[in-house]
């Protein structure tokens, strides 16, 4: 039987919104592997994804929705008993604050909560290029258990679409989450 996941999906104000929205309707087929979704958007994130794929479709998906100052949510305490926690896209600001042990909000806060419970914290920036300040948080952030996973397709698979490249990207995310999904992996489809 495949375990099911509690699992936090965090969106900050980041690029890449097409990656969340991608993110998002996976993780709606694959509601047989998951027994709770909490949705959660930073101040700005709503604005950048209105801006970056020109529609509010954040508001048709299942998932229930907290506020980023809603401290009562309940992935905001280890007791809630969350296992993974993804931020995608995550901002440097956001990376930052995580890295410095900042909860001034609910996404910085239920990030704390993963790492002090030793959960699943996976971070996926879109950022290039790195400063030296970006790469000590991800080293802090990895040091304290957990995964950055840079938002950097890979083309093995022959993507031929934005979506399928997209993709490669959040089928390495729901990996890493531990789902099972369907995604062609290295050796097994090689010519």
């Amino acid at each position: 039987m495949t375990k099911k996941h509690k699992i936090v999906i965090a969106i900050t104000g980041a690029s890449g919104s097409i990656y969340a929205k991608k993110l998002l309707d996976q993780l709606v087929k694959l509601e047989d592997q998951i027994a709770d979704i909490g949705l959660v958007f930073s101040k700005n994130a709503k604005e950048i994804w209105e801006y970056e794929l020109e529609n509010t479709s954040y508001q048709d998906y299942p998932f229930k929705i907290y506020e980023p100052n809603d401290f009562y949510a309940p992935f905001a305490s280890g007791s809630a008993q969350y296992d993974t926690m993804i931020i995608c896209p995550c901002s440097m600001g956001t990376l930052g604050r995580i890295a410095s042990g900042t909860s001034d909000d609910l996404i910085t806060r239920a990030a704390d909560v993963m790492l002090k419970e030793r959960q699943k914290l996976i971070l996926v920036p879109r950022e290039i290029p790195y400063s030296l300040i970006h790469i000590k948080n991800m080293e802090t952030v990895t040091l304290t258990g957990g995964i950055i996973c840079p938002a950097t397709p890979s083309f093995y698979s022959k993507p031929k679409t934005i979506d399928e490249v997209i993709q490669t990207v959040t089928n390495r995310v729901l990996d890493l989450a531990g789902f099972k999904i369907d995604s062609k992996r290295w050796g097994n489809h090689m010519v």
